[in-house]
């Protein structure tokens, strides 16, 4: 039977563990890989480390410095990264399935086409991240930082964004289909042909943001709820009451032309 080299570099590893996991040394990107599957602690030792590629799902990297670290197509799945410095890390299609991110610095981060599903990443610090076209489906951003990040077609479907700052983010063609925005801030952000349907913006702050031709249909917004200049009006005219100050958006989008179409009465 083959032994895997996955198996046999955790076997080798366990062999050099250092009995201080704190110890902190320099090493070689493979010997880095080698010391974490190993279980150790390799802390300011990671930061501009190379472990791209490297599998290190599961690991527990709690508050570690990975900083200017490439990480990218690193598999990093139910990795434990909570506080983490990850600031201009790169995770270039990186896989952090069900990744525990939570607290983490991820400022300048690129996440390009990363795979975050339901991963863990509140009031994490993504200040001017690159998420562009990365998958977030189910992931929890609550309380995140998100002011100017790139969110570029990012999938955000079922996404967990309540109290969220994500002023002048770019969403523009980013798929929020039922996400959940109630109170988040998107002072300024671009949704341009961004997919909205279902979505949950009680609360939110959508001053002077960029909603042409977003898909509006069947979100759920409140009294609350600030909408840009010129917008309001417009929205409660298509909107159906659904009580508890609560308002839910019929018809198909938000054009001009969709202002005829009759209000359809909410189940």
């Amino acid at each position: 039977m083959k032994t895997s080299p996955n198996y046999r570099l955790r076997n080798f590893a366990a062999d050099v563990r250092p009995t201080r996991p704190w110890l902190r040394i320099k090493a070689s990107g493979w010997w880095t890989r080698v010391l974490l599957a190993g279980g150790a602690r390799l802390g300011a030792g990671l930061a501009k480390a190379d472990l791209a590629g490297a599998a290190l799902a599961d690991m527990n990297l709690n508050g570690a410095n990975l900083s200017g670290a490439h990480l990218r197509e690193t598999d990093l799945s139910n990795a434990r990264l909570s506080g983490a410095n990850l600031y201009g890390a790169d995770l270039y299609g990186a896989l952090l399935l069900e990744a525990d991110l939570s607290g983490a610095h991820l400022i300048g981060a690129y996440l390009r086409s990363a795979r975050l599903i339901a991963a863990d990443l509140r009031r994490a610090n993504l200040f001017r991240a690159d998420l562009s076209r990365a998958v977030l489906l189910r992931a929890d951003l609550s309380q995140a930082h998100l002011e100017y990040a790139n969110l570029h077609s990012a999938h955000l479907d079922n996404a967990l964004l309540c109290g969220a700052r994500l002023n002048r983010a770019d969403l523009y063609g980013a798929k929020l289909v039922q996400a959940d925005l109630r109170d988040a801030a998107l002072i300024g952000a671009v949704l341009t042909d961004a997919d909205l349907s279902g979505a949950n913006l009680a609360g939110a702050n959508l001053t002077n943001s960029n909603l042409a031709t977003a898909n509006l249909v069947d979100v759920m917004w409140s009294e609350q709820t600030r909408w840009p200049d010129g917008l309001a009006d417009v929205m409660r005219e298509r909107s159906t009451p659904i009580g508890g100050g609560r308002w839910r958006v019929q018809g198909a989008g938000n054009s001009g032309s969709d202002l005829e179409v009759p209000l359809v009465p909410v189940s």
